[in-house]
């Protein structure tokens, strides 16, 4: 699977620089060595995209990930931005060729000819060219001239060079509009995925719960992915924010890490400063079992840490004399390293009078908690797309892209998550942090 994973995206990334080579390099510049220099740097800005992607899976070279990754959000929005472009580009050349024929066939200048002279190719009995006296002849069509075998006219040379300086004109001008485009998107969406998180009040409606946990918050943050391009600030203002709802209950629903405990332990100290009434859980998402040493050594420091890890688990939230039955389950992906999600440890045998709240990293894995008579599940995983318009594609793998929905009669509510993955950039799905608060 991982070089299958490899081979698809070294081949993913160099058909999109060829085909930025050709809309970029080709089309905006002549044969000569400008277009040589910007060949080699268009190749060696794909190659560090691979790079990246494998030095940060495998831990090494984390000083290439903020080129790599914001070249890989450049790359990415050339290409929507250039594909966008294609049909008004292809329009325009149309009009620029036909309004250029019709210049060309205007451009015909009638010309003179010496008194007495005889046109070329014309009967013996012609009439003469001029009338006695006249000091120029009638006008001829240089068309005829050339046609007769005289190099008075170019060749087509210079309609030639009149097209290359319009497709070189139209080339700039699409280049132009594109990296605009695709500077500014990534500008926005950087200062997007770095700035503070929104917070999303949401209230969820659960028919069957106790009246006493009406009122009862969680905050609900995901996908934090503490990596090489966050730094402790980052934590530190998540936690801060988190502390300012004063929650009842935190659910951390994955993702919160991309690395080991030895490389980004200390970017996750400052979760020990959560406060809420009834404690801090979490579960995992599958970035924990991309690490070289998998989840049990984060599990193991979230727990020095006050945070509860819920492995196919429930634990009791009791609040105002109702209790509310809080369940966790591990990511798909555990199932690779024989640790997956077991849906019947997790919620088997419960009180089935009692609201069950689940944390899945997953809203896919909602089809699941629905057999098992989960009332409301809390996801993440998706990023609410991240980058647009991937939020489109998220479709086709999650039932769920962001927001509150009912999938199977159990609804489900996906946050976007707090961090990133990737490239430092959000376009379209701003980092969150949820206070989700119940309601009879």
């Amino acid at each position: 699977m991982v070089l299958g994973f490899v081979f698809m995206m070294v081949v993913a990334v160099a058909a999109v620089h060829v085909y930025l080579w050709h809309r970029l390099v080709r089309s905006t510049t002549r044969r000569g060595r400008l277009r040589r220099v910007l060949t080699w740097v268009l190749a060696g800005l794909g190659v560090l995209v691979v790079v990246t992607f494998a030095g940060t899976r495998l831990g090494v070279g984390h000083w290439l990930a903020w080129p790599g990754y914001l070249w890989l959000a450049v790359m990415f929005y050339l290409l929507v931005f250039l594909v966008v472009l294609e049909v008004p580009r292809a329009v325009a050349w149309a009009l620029m060729r036909r309004g250029g024929k019709r210049a060309d066939a205007g451009a015909r200048v009638p010309e003179t000819v010496p008194a007495g002279a005889s046109v070329p190719g014309s009967a013996p009995d012609a009439a003469p060219v001029a009338e006695a006296g006249s000091d120029t002849a009638p006008v001829v069509d240089t068309a005829l001239v050339a046609e007769a075998g005289s190099d008075a006219v170019p060749a087509g040379g210079s309609a030639q060079a009149t097209d290359m300086s319009r497709r070189l004109f139209l080339g700039r001008a699409t280049a132009a509009v594109a990296g605009v485009g695709a500077l500014g998107t990534v500008g926005y969406g950087v200062s997007s995925a770095l700035g503070d998180p929104v917070i999303e009040p949401v209230r969820v409606t659960l028919p069957h719960l106790d009246s006493r946990l009406s009122g009862l918050r969680f905050a609900v943050v995901s996908d934090i992915h503490l990596g090489p391009l966050t730094g402790r600030g980052h934590t530190e203002r998540i936690v801060r924010m988190i502390n300012s709802l004063r929650p009842d209950v935190v659910a951390i629903v994955g993702d919160l890490v991309d690395g080991t405990v030895a490389e980004l332990g200390p970017l996750a100290r400052p979760l020990r400063d959560l406060e809420s009434r009834y404690g801090a859980f979490f579960v995992t998402g599958n970035h924990e079992y991309y690490t070289s040493k998998g989840p049990a050594e984060w599990i193991e420091e979230l727990d020095h840490l006050g945070v509860r890890s819920l492995r196919n688990e429930r634990v009791e939230i009791r609040h105002q004399g109702g209790v509310l039955d809080l369940a966790g389950v591990n990511d798909i992906n555990g199932a690779t390293m024989d640790d997956g999600p077991d849906f019947a440890k997790a919620l088997g045998g419960r009180d089935t009078s009692r609201s069950t709240v689940l944390l899945a990293h997953q809203p896919v894995q909602v089809t699941e908690a629905a057999r098992h008579g989960v009332d409301l599940q809390l996801s993440g995983h998706t990023h609410g797309g991240q980058i647009a318009p991937f939020n489109l594609v998220v479709p086709l793998q999650q039932p769920v892209v962001s927001g509150l929905a009912t999938v199977d009669g159990v609804q489900v509510y996906v946050t976007r998550g707090a961090g990133f993955w990737g490239p430092p950039v959000r376009v379209g799905a701003p980092p969150e942090i949820t206070l989700l608060e119940l309601r009879s």
